[in-house]
Order: structure tokens, then C-alpha cells, then sequence
């Protein structure tokens, strides 16, 4: 039995324990009380509740053994008296049965529908990896074919076939990263200069859109334990996203500010923003809302960011921009983990 499953034993235990040392201690001077008889009903819905079915029977077979002595007296003389204590006994199984069994067919149901979503999630990504390779495959063999009848200009054709392979490459890697644990290498990095090479990887996709990319930094070195390399694959994404989601003309800020026991580092776009919808599922694998996207680039960032014990929230408004806050601790997590 889990540890927590034993804590929760414990706790129904000495519930059932105090309501009937409350029944010996009125019993002393006093008939028994309805009202304790009731309290029984707590410990019952308690067992129903954490184990379902079986733990509620198992409940109310130690009530009723407790309860035993309280069934015996001058107080059940009378067949009034009788009645009301078998009652009490009958009342609390049909109670135990039943409220364990509602438990037991409502938590059915839930594993039913995480398993449906499971496997509608598998669904879902295998028609996207299909489908982003299916195409790349139609490119190779179109230009393959173009090539083998000595048609077309053969230099473009063969770097058409080399980009669509280096596409496919791209897919597989992403889909072996995000189905695999992340490994990270700590060390102390300065997050300044992990903000400058995610601004040196994006410089191009800015520059092709026209988007100024600028980064506001502190002067002084900010240190912090991190994987410098997963860290900064996880910005690329989120500055590329800025990217595309930036007009012509607009501009990308990127800025580093230290706290007393954190970093952060925040990604402002001045873009089109996303709706309720968007954002709400941002983190979804296999979500995209790009042509060509397969939607594992923020699902992977996310999965590094909290990797590190580090956090990100993000906040959008349409026609206004998105900005990106990712949190890191200054704490050491090599002395932590």
C-alpha cells in the first residue's frame, strides 16, 4: 500500500476510534446519543471516497463491530428500541453500498475517458507525423522521377529533395525529443549570454520578416544553474513564434531581469495575438496553428522549462501582442535533486 493510502487508513481509523470513545463517555452517565450514531456516517463516506467500494465496506464492517456493545441495554428493550439500533445498522450498509459504489462507477468512467483521450491524442499526433512526412515523401519522389527522366534543372531538384529530407529529419527529431525524457546538464550559465545566442539563431527568420529583434540585459553577469543549451532551445521557440507573429516593422523584445531568488526572462511581441482558444491550448502537443508546423515546438519548450523547475506563463491580446514570462530559481539543483 502507498504511503498515502496508509495516511488516509489512519485518519478514517481515528475517526472511528473517537466517535466511539465519544459513545463510551456519554454511555457513562447517559442513554446513547442519536447524533453519534450518526458521526458513524462520516468515517463511511470517508472510506467510499478515497477507496471506493471496498474501502467503504471494509469501513462499515468496523463500525459495525464497534458498535456492537451500543446494540445491547436497557435502551433497546423495547421493540421500538430494537427496530431503531436495526435500522441503524441496515441504513449505514445500504449508505456504505451505495455511496461506494457511485464512487467506484464515477471513477470508471473518468479512467474510460483519459484512456479515450489517450488514444484519441495518439491518433491525432500519428495523422500528423503521417502527414507532414507524406508530403515530404511526394517532394523527394516528385523530384526523384524529375531527375531520373532528366527533366528540370537537376541542381534544384537535388536541393529540394536535400531540404525535404533535412524537413523530415526535423520531424523525427522533434517527435523523439518530445516522447523522451529530458536530460539536463547543469551548470552556471550567464543568462545574458544565452539570451544573446537565441538572438544570433533568430537574427535571420527577423531579418526575412523585417521584425527588429533588440534584447534588454542587465550590465552585470547573471548567473544561474542551467542546461545553457536546453534553456536556449527553449527560447529560440518562443522568440521564433514572436517572429512570426510580428508584422513587417514591428519589433521583438527580449529582456533579462534579475530578482532576489529568480530570473526572468520575458519575450514581447507587438503581433496579432491569439484568442481564448489558441492560448488556452498553446501547450498541446501536435497543435498548430502554422502552415507547416507540426506542433511539437512549444510542447518541447514547455517540457524543458519545467524540467528545470522553472515555470512559464504566457499572455496574449488580439491585436495588442503576446508576451512570454519564463521564471528560473537561482537555487542549485544539483544540491536539490
Amino acid at each position: 500500500m502507498k504511503a498515502g493510502g496508509k495516511r488516509d487508513w489512519i485518519f478514517i481509523g481515528a475517526v472511528i476510534v473517537l466517535v466511539t470513545a465519544l459513545h463510551f463517555l456519554v454511555l457513562a452517565r447517559h442513554s446513547p446519543l442519536v447524533v453519534l450514531e450518526e458521526l458513524y456516517y462520516v468515517p463511511l463516506l470517508l472510506g467510499a471516497l478515497r477507496f471506493g467500494l471496498k474501502g467503504a465496506l471494509v469501513v462499515y464492517v468496523l463500525v459495525s463491530v464497534l458498535h456492537i456493545p451500543f446494540f445491547f441495554g436497557e435502551w433497546t428493550a423495547s421493540p421500538i428500541g430494537v427496530a431503531d439500533r436495526v435500522l441503524h445498522f441496515v441504513f449505514s450498509g445500504i449508505f456504505a453500498f451505495t455511496a461506494g459504489f457511485l464512487v467506484d462507477r464515477e471513477r470508471r468512467k473518468r479512467e474510460q475517458a483519459e484512456r479515450e483521450r489517450y488514444l484519441a491524442g495518439v491518433g491525432m499526433a500519428a495523422t500528423t507525423i503521417v502527414h507532414d512526412l507524406r508530403n515530404q515523401l511526394h517532394l523527394i519522389l516528385g523530384y526523384g522521377l524529375r531527375i531520373q527522366k532528366g527533366k528540370g534543372d537537376i541542381d534544384a531538384s537535388v536541393q529540394v529533395i536535400v531540404d525535404s529530407a533535412r524537413s523530415m529529419e526535423r520531424i523525427v527529431h522533434d517527435v523523439l525529443d518530445f516522447a523522451r525524457p529530458v536530460r539536463l546538464e547543469l551548470k552556471e550559465e550567464d543568462a545574458r549570454a544565452i539570451v544573446s545566442r537565441v538572438r544570433d539563431l533568430c537574427a535571420k527568420k527577423a531579418e526575412e520578416k523585417d521584425v527588429l529583434l533588440s534584447l534588454d540585459l542587465p550590465a552585470e553577469p547573471t548567473l544561474v544553474m542551467v542546461d545553457g543549451e536546453q534553456i536556449q532551445r527553449a527560447l529560440v521557440s518562443l522568440v521564433n513564434n514572436a517572429i512570426e507573429a510580428s508584422d513587417a516593422g514591428h519589433n521583438v523584445v527580449v529582456t533579462v531581469a534579475r530578482r532576489k531568488t529568480h530570473l526572468v526572462i520575458t519575450v514581447r511581441d507587438h503581433g496579432s495575438g491569439m484568442d481564448k482558444e489558441t492560448l488556452e491550448r498553446l501547450f498541446t502537443p501536435f497543435f498548430t496553428t502554422k502552415k507547416g508546423g507540426n506542433g511539437l515546438g512549444m510542447s518541447i519548450a514547455k517540457k524543458i522549462i519545467e524540467a528545470h523547475d522553472a515555470t512559464i506563463r504566457i499572455e496574449s491580446e488580439q491585436g495588442k501582442g503576446t508576451e512570454a514570462t519564463l521564471v528560473v530559481s537561482y537555487e542549485d539543483k544539483r544540491k536539490t535533486g
